[in-house]
């Protein structure tokens, strides 16, 4: 075998050991990827029904109901146009109430209600988090929309 064969035999390995390498890293990352979704973006389907994605809103307040016998506890996440009933079992965080941000990580149920693996609470008045603050604020901006041109009715 001359010199430059050698050569060229070295690169096309180099070049699929690499090849490897790339798609093994891709396909391990894949699976650790969570994807954030409005309770818009979940009610309208867009959600993954087999993978964990994030979701994030406000807790709706007077949603909140605990288990007597266990950690459980069921609310109701929305971004002020859409809701999704989460459903988690665990320790929530001690700043997570009614009417404060939240995001849950997890997957969705066959019943429509989203079981969180995780809970995380907003952690002052002034902080939200990007993907939570754009959802509300493109929920706002449609409802808003929607309204124009309804007639106001008394209460």
């Amino acid at each position: 075998m001359k010199a430059r064969q050698k050569r060229l035999m070295f690169l096309l390995g180099g070049l699929a050991a690499l090849g490897i390498a790339i798609a093994l890293v891709l396909s391990a990352l894949e699976g650790n990827l969570s994807y954030f979704f409005s309770p818009s973006e979940v009610a309208a389907g867009k959600a993954p029904q087999d993978h964990v994605f994030r979701i994030g809103g406000l807790v709706k307040d007077g949603s909140v109901r605990r288990s007597t016998t266990d950690l459980s506890v069921d609310f109701v996440v929305t971004d002020n146009e859409r809701e999704v009933a989460v459903r988690y079992t665990g320790i929530l965080p001690d700043l997570f109430k009614e009417g404060q941000g939240m995001i849950a990580t997890g997957r969705l149920g066959a019943d429509g209600v989203f079981v969180a693996d995780e809970v995380l609470a907003k952690h002052d008045e002034e902080y939200m988090p990007p993907e939570v603050a754009a959802a509300l604020e493109k929920g706002h901006k449609e409802g808003v929309a929607g309204m124009k041109g309804a007639e106001a009715k008394p209460l």
